[in-house]
């Protein structure tokens, strides 16, 4: 085959000096115009705003996508030129479509709308990207201030919104910290939290006391503006403290526990991870003897009201002066404790026939100098077993425990329970943390109704149902008190009683007593860690530790503090009464 040459090319070429095909007058392949068309060919506008017809109706701006703006090809408007036209009349085709459709537009509101995804255009209902909600002429106000990339526009939920407003809690602590007191050890609740240790029920040493019959009238419901009024009844009722208890110094003298505690002092201690409030408690270790105590006047005693809602009960200083003088958390608690005492004297039968004697007396009452009668009131002493399978010596804890009533079986045995009572002082004021109203909900909804308050007093419903499961009691009555009138505090209504079984009602709120009972085995083992004096007479010598939870923070502290601490107060509270009696 003969080569090709570069010249044979040149030749074949047009005579024009051109490369392509040559530019059409007006027409051509057959009649079919060419359309000129190029991949790298752009558009020098950006954008046509001016443009008028089906576009513009349909948004205009909105729906210029400005992420293909700059690849607009050239050419591209004469497509329309090739469109084919159909000759056939395709009328009488269809497709079957067995897809559902639904027309049902979802909305929100009473108008409902139509949900639109993207960004946010006023005048339309829009979920979805930086817009949140909004709603088709919401007004004026609606887009004024408001910036809806942060989801505040319309019905958006911003960040932190139920905060905005709330003043910075800086509570007070319970105890003055003095200069003087040591910080030994400070424990977050988080790690008190992860702790546990199994332990047995316990066993009853002696019984002190004696208990009248629970009146069961107060479990029907009460009718509709026939509730029964509290009643202030005057009794002798006692709670002291774990060093000053005759009962005990005689078991510690026996050497029957290393370990002692009332069970309001104990309930504190196992239930610290639950507290939000301030509180302390004084331990004092006489040799290897260690006692959990409490301060005449401890914030242990008082029954906190709303202690773990989300917006608790604000002082009158914290609220700008807007707080009722009766709604502060002082006056609160002040208030719950004397209902609790009203109330778990009112719903027993004093009555001689169905009264029950313990082996043994009252330890407090003292009959030559109390004017006031008894109060159904039995003590029960009970000692826990804490040991460990590395410990060399047995580790033996020794509670007071305390049940309020017998309630008398047809068939079988007597049952001791523990009587207690929850307040409710406005469900609308500041603090009720969403409450019900009792009065209206408490017949139809008990059991929101106790699920708000198991919320809102997590703390305080631990406590109880712990120290009723330390007293080994059968059952627990709650009862629902309520303020005859919002603005007064002292005038209150019972609105019905619930019973349960402290085991079920531990369940139901998620308390873990095995977790109790691991705070109160550190905390004891801290104790005895501590560095002793090596004197012979470091086994008599007394040391006094208290642990405090910090106001605003879920800590708790540990701090070694000289003897006579606390002491001092006491002389001062018990010197007017020594001069008067001089006189």
């Amino acid at each position: 085959m003969a080569p090709i040459s570069i010249a044979d090319i040149v030749s074949a070429l047009p005579s024009e000096d051109e490369w392509g095909p040559p530019t059409p007058s007006e027409t051509t392949l057959d009649g079919v115009p060419y359309a000129p068309f190029s991949k790298g060919d752009k558009l020098g506008r950006m954008a046509d705003w001016t443009a008028e017809g089906k576009d513009r109706e349909r948004g205009g701006r909105q729906n210029y996508n400005r992420n293909f703006r700059d690849q607009q090809v050239y050419g591209a408007g004469a497509s329309s030129l090739f469109a084919v036209q159909v000759a056939e009349d395709e009328s009488s085709f269809s497709v079957v479509d067995n897809t559902r459709t639904s027309t049902k537009t979802r909305g929100f509101g009473r108008g409902g709308g139509t949900i639109f995804r993207g960004r946010g255009q006023r005048g339309t209902l829009q979920r979805g990207g930086r817009a949140g909600f909004q709603r088709v002429g919401a007004g004026r106000g609606q887009d004024r201030g408001y910036d809806q990339r942060s989801g505040r526009g319309g019905r958006g939920r911003r960040f932190g919104w139920k905060d905005y407003d709330k003043p910075q809690r800086n509570r007070d602590s319970s105890v003055n910290i003095r200069p003087d007191w040591a910080l030994l050890e400070e424990v977050d609740f988080n790690r008190l939290s992860k702790l546990h240790l199994e332990s047995p029920d316990g066993e009853d040493l002696d019984n002190y006391g004696f208990l009248y019959a629970y009146d069961r009238s107060y479990d029907k419901p009460p009718v509709k503006g026939s509730e029964r009024k509290l009643q202030s009844l005057d009794r002798a009722a006692y709670n002291v403290t774990t060093s000053s208890d005759p009962i005990i110094q005689e078991l510690a003298e026996k050497n029957e526990a290393t370990v002692f505690a009332t069970s309001d002092i104990l309930s504190m201690l196992m239930c610290a991870p639950r507290s939000v409030y301030s509180w302390d408690i004084v331990i004092v270790k006489q040799g290897n003897r260690i006692y959990f105590d409490k301060r005449d006047g401890a914030s242990i005693d008082l029954v906190t009201v709303n202690e773990n809602a989300a917006d608790a009960p604000l002082e009158a200083s914290e609220a700008g002066g807007k707080q009722d003088s009766i709604n502060t958390p002082g006056a609160l608690a002040l208030e719950a404790t004397v209902i609790n005492h009203n109330f778990a004297l009112q719903t027993v039968i004093e009555s001689d026939k169905d009264k029950v004697e313990f082996p043994h007396p009252n330890p407090f009452y003292n009959a030559s100098e109390e004017t006031e009668p008894l109060a159904s009131k039995a003590y029960k002493y009970r000692r826990f077993d804490l040991s460990l399978e590395k410990d060399e010596e047995p580790l033996n804890l020794i509670v007071r425990t305390e049940v309020d009533a017998v309630l008398k079986a047809t068939t079988g045995a007597d049952q001791h329970i523990v009587i207690k009572a929850l307040n409710e002082f406005d469900h609308k004021a500041q603090g009720a943390g969403g409450a019900l109203d009792w009065r209206t909900k408490l017949a139809s909804q008990r059991g929101a109704v106790v699920a708000t308050e198991m919320k809102n007093n997590s703390c305080k419903l631990a406590r109880w149902t712990t120290q009723a499961i330390l007293a080994q009691a059968d059952h627990m009555k709650l009862g629902f008190v309520s303020r005859s009138n919002p603005r007064s505090a002292s005038s209150h209504v019972i609105l019905g009683v619930v019973g349960y079984k402290p085991r079920d009602f531990a369940t139901q709120m998620n308390l873990n007593l095995g977790n109790g009972w691991g705070i109160v085995r550190t905390i004891v083992d801290l104790i005895n860690s501590l560095d002793d004096d090596e004197d012979e007479e470091s086994e008599e010598k007394l040391k006094k530790y208290v642990l405090v939870k910090d106001p605003n923070k879920p800590v708790v502290r540990l701090y070694n503090v000289p003897y006579n601490t606390f002491e001092e107060e006491e002389a001062l509270v018990e010197e007017p009464e020594e001069k008067v009696e001089e006189e």
